[in-house]
């Protein structure tokens, strides 16, 4: 019997080891991979103007201008404005009407986009590569020149205030995250809704629009990106052509980003007449150039996402996936960690039964707590490797790499190399995500936000309580 176990140990040591030399040889692949990428090329214009693009071997490409321009640079009373002008970018400029825009947009079978957030706006277009010239012309020609007239304004007025009646009656998942800015970041820009207050859009004019896209579109806080057949010396010259007179000068003072202050707080909307409660608990994170970004993201792969249409139930890696299916303490639920410029929201949201509010959010700060002190190192690889998968998986095809190097040059001037990025994550350890766990999670006030049958929620105070544990 020794001997057998002896020979058992042996074998197992060597499988180990064989084991731990594939890996070694397939992460050392991965990352010769990662490395033989196509880089990022960026270059900045006289005029302050950044272009940055990626060869990508593809006959589609996605081009956009992406500007610092959001809800965190309006006040109480311009808020929404910079979403009025994305209703308003494509129905005509001076030079075009809406129906020739579109028409010329159809003809080469291309796709125009415009989206707006709380720190960017931006305006993409779809089309095949070699159209990649007559694309940045229009898109200039948007930015540049657009017509602005009241019948414009007045339609786009009734479209917002209808889709804000839609997202708060069907979209409660967005709603729970305005409401979580707007008590985290109280007082500050950052809780601004991208919608904007619907007494607003009844009052915004054309004159409001225009003297917001006049006083933020300007040559220092624009990046003209593209991903797909392209080439940068050609991207150049195209900027130089098209956005060459956007002007770099401010009228006084360029926007600016006001102080962030964090408040632990809460804000509930209780409406038992919805069949679920709607939640989302979340602390202070961090901005996305800091060094503690990757660990919070390892952290946050960690907690997971779950719902119970998902297959493995109680054989899932995350151990409140196991408890959520076990138990049925929930429908669904995502474990996030948005970053901004200069701060950030980690947290989680979930929709459970009324009744089972008081013991999903038990199970979620004793997995947070547990994040802090206990969390193991397979744990971590397992995360790890879930990140690098979610990562890669968000960046397939050109449309994804465009916003990814839009998104990056404008808050960063660059654009991280994938080899870099995996490699930050591959450097994470246990002891790191317990570090930064115990910096940003552990005795923190949270920021709560709730819509639904809320009742059983508990208070803040007992939340607060349950945001450390007295057993260290």
């Amino acid at each position: 019997m020794a001997s057998l176990l002896k020979l058992s140990t042996a074998v197992r040591r060597q499988t180990l080891l064989a084991g731990s030399r594939a890996g070694s040889t397939y992460a050392a692949a991965f990352r010769t991979a990662l490395s033989n990428e196509p880089a990022t090329e960026v270059t900045t214009l006289d005029s302050g103007l950044r272009v940055a693009s990626e060869s990508v071997p593809s006959q589609v490409a996605t081009v956009g201008l992406f500007i610092d321009a959001g809800a965190r640079y309006e006040d109480k009373n311009s808020n929404g404005t910079a979403n009025f002008f994305e209703h308003l970018a494509f129905k005509g400029t001076t030079k075009r009407s809406q129906s020739a825009l579109e028409q010329e947009v159809e003809s080469m079978g291309a796709q125009l986009n415009a989206s707006t957030g709380r720190d960017q706006t931006s305006f993409t277009a779809r089309c095949l590569s070699k159209d990649v010239p007559k694309l940045i012309e229009i898109l200039a020609d948007v930015v540049q020149n657009p017509r602005l007239d009241d019948a414009d304004v007045k339609r786009a007025r009734e479209v917002i205030l209808g889709e804000i009646e839609q997202v708060d009656a069907s979209n409660l998942r967005e709603v729970v995250c305005d409401h979580l800015h707007a008590t985290a970041f109280q007082g500050t820009s950052l809780g601004n809704t991208v919608w904007g207050p619907s007494s607003n859009i009844r009052s915004i004019k054309a004159d409001d629009v225009r003297g917001y896209v006049n006083s933020h579109y300007k040559a220092p806080r624009m990046v003209l990106a593209a991903a797909g057949d392209v080439r940068q010396s050609e991207l150049e010259k195209l900027a130089e052509k098209y956005l060459g007179k956007v002007e770099s000068t401010f009228d006084g003072k360029p926007p600016q980003l006001s102080a962030v202050r964090f408040t632990g707080s809460e804000m509930r909307v209780r409406d038992d007449s919805l069949p679920l409660a709607h939640v989302a608990v979340a602390v202070e994170g961090c901005g996305v150039s800091s060094s503690d970004a990757v660990a919070l993201s390892v952290a946050s792969a960690l907690i997971g996402t779950w719902d119970r249409t998902f297959g493995g139930g109680v054989n899932n890696a995350s151990k409140l996936a196991v408890a959520s299916a076990h138990d049925k303490l929930c429908h669904n639920f995502e474990s996030f960690n948005m970053t901004y410029r200069d701060t950030g929201l980690w947290g989680i949201y979930f929709e459970c039964d009324p009744l089972q509010c008081e013991d999903m959010l038990f199970n979620v700060q004793n997995e947070w707590m547990r994040l802090c002190t206990m969390v193991t190192d397979g744990e971590v690889e397992r995360a790890k490797r879930q990140l690098k998968t979610q990562l890669l998986a968000q960046l397939e095809g050109p449309q994804a790499i465009c916003e990814d190097i839009g998104r990056q040059v404008l808050h960063l001037g660059r654009r991280e190399p994938l080899h870099d990025v995996e490699r930050r994550i591959e450097n994470v350890t246990a002891s790191n995500v317990r570090d930064v766990a115990m910096r940003y999670i552990f005795d923190r006030c949270p920021a709560v936000a709730a819509v639904g049958p809320v009742e059983n929620l508990p208070d803040y105070m007992r939340i607060r309580s349950s945001m450390y544990w007295t057993r260290l």
